[in-house]
Formats: C-alpha cells, structure tokens, sequence
C-alpha cells in the first residue's frame, strides 16, 4: 500500500477536509476537519472507503485522541434539500473548521470543488483522501460518524435498511421507498426511484 503523506506544508497547521454521504438518498451529508501533529503516522490509514469497517472503527479513537484539533458536522436532508448536495457538502466543511480550537493556517481538501474560507487558504486534491494523511483522517470521522448516526436510524425506520446500505441507493432501499413511500430522512431533491426499475442489481 503506497503511503500517505504527513503534510503538504511542513512549516502550515494543516486541517483535511473531508464529507462522506453525499450520494445517499437518505441521512445528512457529514463533514470533518482533522488537524493531525506533523510526525503522525499509521500503518493502514486510508481514504475510508478503502477500509473496513473493523478498521475504521480502530482508527476513529486513535484519530480523535490523537489529533490537536477535530470537529464532525452534520448538514440535514431539509438543508441539503434547499441549497443542494455540493454545496451543503462545502457547508458542513466550514462549519467543521469553525468549530476547530486550533485555527489552521491551510485547509485541504479532498476533491475539485470548494468555496474560499475566510481568512485561510486551501488547496483541492482530487482523491485526497488517499495521499494525505489529515484528509483520510476527516474522511474516516465522517464515515464513522455517519454510519453509526444511520444504525441509530435503522430502529425508527427498519424497513429501509438503513442499518446494511447506510442510505445509499440500494435495490433494498429503493424497493422500500416504492412500497412505502419517503421519510423525513429522505432528500427529496435526490431522484428517489429510477425511471425504469433495474432489478439486476442487488445489495
């Protein structure tokens, strides 16, 4: 496995950004902000989705006691309902940084889009969550975070699932929006069911 990297600017207090959810059809997109020490180092901290669920849940402690700084936001269906997915994805990254106690002098962030945070630089790196270490950080607490805020919401709502496909668009997810309709959980924005039924694909 190839190593991330530390930093980008060696003499910068760095934060990686991160949001994970943002193609669910249910649950809020989630935003992390992750200032790690320069010398932090773990054997198979990756972009979150090359990791299992075993591993990001033994990484999820380590980071939040090891960083100097973290923050997780959670932007709801409504908000991403009425501003859209991208940009509440870039909203819950600035309120992450908001809410860090340690002010970062540059933010990176994983993908090609963001808006400009006051006061602080950034730089975009498309799949940044897997080249440098503080933004597969954020995206390890913002998956972590988000999964088990859907688990918790599989109880209220069990016939969607929520608990296996985390909302995502799953032939099970779907096939319980068109027996039963959406929740409030649901974005309603989002294109809920396909035109044409495909029941090739499975969970």
């Amino acid at each position: 496995m190839k190593s991330l990297l530390p930093y980008y600017s060696k003499s910068s207090i760095e934060a990686g950004c991160d949001e994970a959810g943002r193609g669910c059809l249910a649950g809020p997109v989630v935003a992390a902000a992750v200032v790690l020490p320069k010398d932090f180092t773990h054997p198979f901290l990756n972009d979150s989705k090359k990791l299992t669920a075993s591993q990001r849940a033994q990484l999820k402690p380590l980071i939040e006691e090891t960083a100097i700084s973290y923050a997780v936001h959670f932007v709801s269906p409504a908000e991403i309902d009425r501003i859209n997915i991208l940009n509440a994805s870039i909203l819950g990254m600035h309120r992450s940084v908001d809410q860090l106690t340690v002010k970062p002098e540059l933010l990176l962030i994983d993908g090609n889009r963001f808006h400009t945070y006051p006061g602080i630089p950034h730089h975009c790196i498309v799949k940044g969550d897997g080249k440098y270490m503080s933004i597969a950080a954020a995206s390890v607490l913002a998956k972590t975070y988000r999964d088990e805020y859907m688990e918790e919401l599989h109880h209220s709502f069990p016939n969607y699932h929520w608990q296996k496909n985390k909302g995502y668009p799953t032939t099970n997810h779907r096939n319980a929006i068109r027996a039963l309709g959406s929740t409030p959980h649901h974005r309603h924005s989002f294109k809920l069911l396909p035109d044409v039924q495909l029941d090739l694909f499975q969970d």
